[in-house]
């Protein structure tokens, strides 16, 4: 299974919280339906040490689905590109925006590379000031036509999440040197300001001499705190922290990476990536096997309290994760179909033998989130859903959808039963044992994966859809031909999850809307076109405060849910962390991040004592 966070968007979908009567003055910093948090004066973050030492290394692993890379540009729909680079409102390690989030605020944004950035009364335009201080790695100044050829090449060039997301976007201009102001069209203009604020600041120097459509492994001219060092394509890359880095001064960046090297390795085999924390080879290890980590820690240095485990809160949504159908498959056309297929999936048998106990049932695709549509609809929900009550079924005027409960067996014969009848409802027949379409077809699905941890799931739900007449199987491919397949929608099912951020708003485009269905390597997996969904995307993404955003997306929630597009699978609303006892941590941890790039530190103390215990 792979995670996802989309490149272009993620965590950007929010509004300013300035008022129609003071959106023209200028701001240290944008925040979601409210008053930012931390004045224009603040020290640093309340979930920072602001004294934490520099120094030290961090070594860790991959995350789940990234076992390989083979480029440093992240940018573009080519190539996997290596862990660390990742952009938008958040960690900026070696690339840099023009704001930075602050993680114990739902969507706040505060100054980076700008000092200030001014809304125009009409919501038309947002203009950004350069920090005369901001520099590039080689220490030559940053400056609007880097900002200005940074939207330009992403917008014609990048990632189509990054086309998709910036369609409204119409300009850029080049006010002075030190100044870049965005123009915006259309009728939506709520997002756009944070979304350019969140757009990777790239070097017109250097990447204009490169073609920005093919990954590559020279190292870029950047501007974060970190510069790429020592690495091998495919097994490890270093991150070295810059001591003249122009930003470490920063309130933003106060108590922020601390330390020296942060190595990322890879590895194809999780097993193997285990026993090389053990081994001291890893400081750090984010386990996301339920099995591993109620059996697989029963090791020398675990038992001694050299290793840690800890499980520290997940405020964020946890968003989408399941078997994503291709509905552009004829197979998966017919709902009754898809609700049959998710009847099969035995989840609570699988919580109870194969995840100890661990996870729960995703049912939302805003899960774990206020935004998460519960119970029956709202009257504002109703309000929404009513003009398209004759497009919709019947169940989206009632509770919420929620997938079936077995009764934890393996096979629920009255899940499977209850299958087999709307299966042949849509239209299916059973002939020698195997279902067939009208036209004598077997149904046939193929899973398709690149990473074997995940077969001890799917094995077990086979089986269930064999008791239907359904042949299915594994397909497991490397990394490569994974992305590959996936940006090409070449799959019957696919298990992924999309993480999306507290206030969504224009990249649910990318998610959900009709014209991102056929769009090559676009979130929207199983090829949604529903012109109700389109229409609620947009309400969403137009709403002006939190309880018309809240509203919205429960109404769309209900919509998907009831279109019954994939089978919801699990998540964890905790993070797993094992790690050595070298390490220090803020007292305040922020709610919607690990935090461990960019707040722990390296303990000496701590280290020392290692060899005496």
């Amino acid at each position: 299974m792979r995670t996802h966070i989309a490149v272009a968007v993620a965590g950007l979908g929010m509004i300013l919280a300035t008022s129609q009567a003071d959106a023209a003055q200028r701001s240290h910093g944008l925040s979601i339906f409210g008053d930012l948090k931390y004045p224009a004066n603040f020290k640093h973050f309340d979930y920072v040490n602001p004294n934490a030492p520099k120094g030290g290394k961090l070594f860790t692993m991959g995350t789940l689905g990234a076992l390989t890379f083979d480029s440093f540009n992240p940018f573009i729909e080519r190539g996997d590109a290596a862990q660390g680079l990742e952009t938008g409102i958040g960690y900026q390690l070696v690339y840099e925006t023009l704001l930075t989030r602050a993680f114990d605020e739902p969507d706040a944004a505060y100054g980076l590379i700008a000092d200030w950035v001014e809304v125009a009364d009409d919501r038309y335009s947002v203009t950004f000031h350069i920090r005369p201080e901001a520099k590039w790695a080689d220490g030559s100044a940053i400056t609007a036509a880097d900002c200005a050829f940074s939207f330009e090449i992403l917008k014609a060039n990048g990632d189509p999440s990054f086309q998709l997301a910036l369609r409204d976007v119409e300009a850029t201009e080049n006010v002075d040197a030190q100044t870049v102001r965005y123009r915006f069209k259309g009728g939506n203009t709520r997002d756009l300001p944070l979304l350019v604020a969140g757009l990777p600041v790239l070097s017109k120097a250097w990447f204009g001499g490169k073609d920005f459509t093919k990954p590559f492994l020279d190292i870029p001219l950047t501007s974060g705190p970190y510069k790429i060092g020592k690495f091998e394509a495919g097994n490890y890359v270093n991150f070295e922290r810059r001591t003249d880095y122009w930003g470490k001064d920063l309130a933003v960046n106060a108590g922020r990476y601390n330390f020296d090297t942060l190595k990322i390795d890879y590895y194809a085999d999780r097993t193997v990536s285990l026993q090389a924390l053990f081994a001291g080879d890893l400081g750090l290890r984010e386990e996301f096997s339920s099995r591993d980590w109620a059996t697989g820690y029963d090791a020398v240095p675990v038992k001694a309290g050299k290793i840690l485990r800890d499980q520290p809160p997940d405020g964020s949504p946890s968003g989408m994760q399941g078997f994503f159908l291709n509905l552009r498959k004829a197979k998966f056309s017919d709902p009754r179909t898809r609700v049959a297929l998710d009847l099969a999936f035995d989840f609570e048998w699988t919580k109870k033998n194969l995840f100890f106990g661990s996870y729960k049932r995703v049912q939302s695709y805003f899960e774990n989130s206020p935004l998460r549509a519960t119970g029956k609809p709202s009257p504002a929900e109703l309000a929404l859903l009513e003009p398209y009550r004759g497009k919709l079924p019947a169940e989206v005027f009632g509770d919420a959808p929620v997938p079936a409960v077995s009764d934890a067996s393996g096979q629920d014969r009255n899940n499977l039963r209850k299958a087999k009848d709307l299966l042949l409802a849509a239209g299916w027949v059973v002939k020698n044992g195997k279902l067939t379409d009208a036209k004598g077809e077997p149904m046939t699905i193929e899973f398709l994966l690149d990473d074997s941890a995940f077969e001890r799931v799917i094995g077990p739900y086979i089986k269930n859809l064999e008791v239907l007449g359904i042949s299915a199987n594994i397909r497991k491919v490397d990394a490569a031909q994974y992305l590959e397949r996936q940006k090409k929608f070449d799959f019957d099912a696919i298990s992924t999850r999309y993480s999306i951020g507290l206030t969504p708003g224009i990249e649910l485009r990318n998610f959900f809307k009709t014209d991102a269905a056929d769009a090559p390597a676009s979130a929207n997996l199983g090829g949604i076109k529903d012109p109700v969904v389109d229409a609620l995307v947009e309400t969403l993404a137009a709403a002006k405060s939190r309880p018309e955003l809240e509203t919205a997306a429960r109404a769309l929630d209900r919509v998907l849910r009831a279109g019954h597009y994939w089978v919801p699978e699990w998540y964890n609303d905790k993070f797993r962390l094992a790690y050595w006892d070298r390490y220090g941590r803020p007292t305040v941890a922020p709610l919607y991040a690990r935090g461990v790039f960019d707040t722990w530190w390296y303990d000496h103390s701590k280290d020392a004592k290692l060899s005496t215990k």
